[in-house]
């Protein structure tokens, strides 16, 4: 059977940090924790549990933390966790199987799914999806980007059943938001990856003021002969919300251009939507409300291609006097469901 170091960055965590580790303590052999700049009980709890405590000095960039937490481990693997994860019984016994199974598996990296993604507003779209969570130590895994961070993968992957459920109590959208805009002014080069979660977190829970900060850095991209068509297309409609907000018809027409001559997006169906609201033409507002639920697929935010499209049809509606209308539609985006992504 393999033995697993537990890997783990925190920041006062004392409210949660116990009942991550209750539900780890029998699954891994060695416990990695990696404060950095805890002023509750967090590093009491840790040690309380065994735990190996070490201070890192923030250095605003995740990834610095998770890479200094993986150099401290000492096991056949490493899991990597937070401290608001939780795994249940029936998933503890899941891992388990996983430790002895893996012995004579050539595997390099195991994929958990992680659930519950949807709750406040997180930047996932989905529910339930699998993510790089247990790690071949001595591959030396290095985390990236400075925000979100992610391993690079160019190793042998196998998907587990094994399912963590996220328990935020918190939102962080403003804190990443923030975080975001730091790596920009820092000169930090934002990759593609991120690129897509910085469009991604304005769109789910950025505010006015928060598109208005982001202008510039999309401005920039949407004219950077190294960034893909993806990333265009996100800059596009990154701006032409900016162009909703000011009511600028040129932008709005330019920027859509970008996103409508190659496949339209639900998001720029739904800036377009806005738009005509806006200008107080509602039958032309719901063609496009119409195309962001229907005939498009969203790049960013998929409640803007579901729910959210589907209620502001049922408003327009509602405002010319279509009650029946406005109630079917109203009633189909309360029913609606984040579709599965497989």
């Amino acid at each position: 059977m393999i033995t697993v170091s537990l890997c783990m960055i925190v920041k006062n965590e004392e409210d949660k940090l116990a009942t991550c580790l209750d539900c780890l303590k029998d699954l891994v052999d060695e416990m990695i924790i990696v404060d950095t700049g805890s002023t509750d009980r967090t590093k009491e709890i840790a040690e309380s549990y065994g735990a190996k405590v070490f201070d890192f000095e923030w250095t605003g960039s995740f990834s610095d933390a998770r890479n200094y937490s993986f150099e401290q481990a000492t096991c056949d693997f490493i899991y990597s966790a937070d401290a608001d994860e939780t795994i249940d019984e029936e998933n503890q016994e899941r891992f388990r199987q996983l430790k002895e199974d893996i012995d004579e598996l050539n595997i390099d990296v195991v994929q958990m799914y992680y659930c519950n993604q949807l709750s406040h507003n997180t930047v996932y779209n989905y529910d339930r999806e699998l993510r790089p969570k247990l790690f071949r130590r001595i591959r030396k895994y290095v985390w990236h980007d400075p925000i979100h961070e992610m391993i690079k993968l160019d190793s042998t992957v196998c998907n587990s059943e094994v399912e963590i459920k996220h328990n935020p109590t918190e939102d962080h959208g403003q804190r990443d938001l923030a975080a975001f805009r730091r790596a920009i002014r820092e000169g930090e080069y934002i990759s593609k990856r991120l690129h897509n979660m910085y469009a991604r977190e304005l769109y789910m829970v950025g505010t006015n003021e928060d598109f208005m900060l982001a202008k510039e850095f999309f401005e920039e991209s949407i004219e950077d002969n190294g960034r893909d068509l993806d990333q265009i297309k996100e800059a596009a409609c990154v701006l032409a919300h900016i162009a909703v907000i000011d009511g600028k018809a040129e932008e709005i027409l330019k920027y859509s251009l970008k996103d409508l001559t190659t496949i339209p997006s639900s998001e720029m169906c739904y800036e377009l939507g806005s738009y005509y609201r806006n200008k107080g033409d509602l039958v032309e507002a719901i063609v496009w409300y119409y195309n962001a639920a229907y005939e498009t697929s969203p790049i960013l935010d998929i409640h803007r291609g579901g729910d959210m499209a589907l209620h502001k049809i049922a408003e327009c509606y509602r405002e010319m006097g279509n009650l029946e209308q406005a109630e079917d539609y109203e009633n189909e985006a309360n029913h609606w469901v984040v579709p599965d992504p497989g």
